[in-house]
């Protein structure tokens, strides 16, 4: 009965991707003394068709910008390396290459970070944006973009921690598959180039991709379907409540963070919860945590470890769960394409994405 429920719940959450776009219309508000660019507005409860970009071949153009935190050229060498190794046209923003470290600890005003990205959007000749790093700011800028453009000119947007904020507002606005992978200020070493190689490249990216986690522990065991939603634990609770936030809804929601205690990821989960983020998925999927098993004290006592947190809030949803998946904050990651279908199996500890992640 339980297993039919979620064939329903993930059968239903894709009929309703039959729902086309609603037409942009311009609300006229102003946020922090700025008008607001036209965006697309969908009554509560539709999804936008979605959308697949063109994935990458020699010769195409990648922007790297700064959408939330500093970075410097230095730093990004990382990124622009790896896409010039495959034949890539690389091109760098001035949130980069003007960075003078005046804003604290954004890029530039919140409004120079949209104009920048959204210039990156209408550019016919690019073909992904890169994030230069996470840090804060996402969503700040979040106000300013005009999803309508971006629903028009679909591109790879890639990043990570900070950049959930961005990826899933685009993909909840706009359908727009968008990929929670390596920013550019990462060292693109063998597993993860491998793995985003696999995922956003047209001449090797392909149908049921998968990856084998030997190491995870399985929470609720199960089998489940549905699209992959997520990203950083942080960014995603604090949407909750603005017109922004994931729909987890028959979906399979992954979930990563880092340097955060375990009563702080218990604050976190039990706000998912409350909100039914969890209980509406047809599956969970947490990444890799250090000190997964460590007890930090907590006054008077000690406190539970993250793992612990885990197991009392997740096991009584019996929403199929496993935790240690290499995505988030850790040097070897996968990149996980918000928006594609996935399945998971407990059994064999096996993740895959059941079509292609580009086109």
């Amino acid at each position: 009965m339980k297993s039919s429920r979620r064939k329903f719940l993930t059968y239903a959450g894709l009929s309703a991707l039959g729902f086309g776009f609603i037409k942009a219309q311009t609300k006229g508000k102003d946020f922090i003394g700025v008008k607001k660019l036209p965006e697309l507005d969908f009554p509560i409860n539709t999804i936008p068709s979605r959308k697949l970009p063109a994935g990458l071949k020699p010769g195409s153009t990648v922007a790297i910008t700064a959408p939330a935190s500093p970075t410097s050229m230095g730093e990004i060498r990382y990124g622009k390396s790896y896409f010039q190794s495959f034949g890539c046209k690389v091109i760098v923003g001035e949130t980069i290459t003007k960075q003078k470290n005046e804003n604290r600890y954004f890029s530039a005003p919140d409004k120079e970070r949209a104009e920048e990205f959204m210039s990156f959007i209408l550019n016919k000749d690019v073909e992904a944006i890169i994030c230069g790093r996470g840090g804060y700011g996402s969503m700040r800028i979040l106000p300013y973009l005009d999803f309508y453009a971006i629903s028009q000119n679909p591109k790879i947007i890639l990043g990570f921690s900070d950049i959930t904020a961005l990826l899933n507002a685009i993909y909840r606005k706009t359908g727009l598959v968008t990929y929670h992978g390596p920013v550019a200020t990462m060292d693109y070493e063998t597993f993860s180039s491998n793995n985003l190689n696999k995922v956003i490249f047209n001449n090797i990216g392909t149908n049921n991709y998968q990856y084998n986690s030997n190491q995870a522990i399985v929470i609720n065991e199960g089998i489940a379907s549905g699209e992959l939603v997520g990203g950083n634990l942080t960014i995603l609770s604090t949407m909750l409540g603005t017109e922004f936030e994931m729909d987890t809804s028959g979906k399979i929601l992954f979930i990563e963070d880092v340097s955060e205690h375990a009563y702080q990821i218990d604050r976190m989960l039990t706000q998912l919860l409350l909100a039914n983020k969890i209980q509406s998925a047809s599956a969970v999927i947490f990444g890799t945590f250090k000190n997964l098993n460590i007890r930090r004290p907590f006054y008077p006592n000690r406190g539970y470890s993250i793992l612990e947190v885990i197991q009392q809030l997740i096991q009584p949803t019996q929403v199929p769960c496993m935790v240690g998946f290499p995505f988030g904050h850790t040097s070897n990651k996968i990149t996980m394409p918000i928006g594609i279908i996935a399945e998971i199996d407990t059994n064999t500890k096996l993740l895959k994405f059941t079509e292609k992640t580009v086109i």
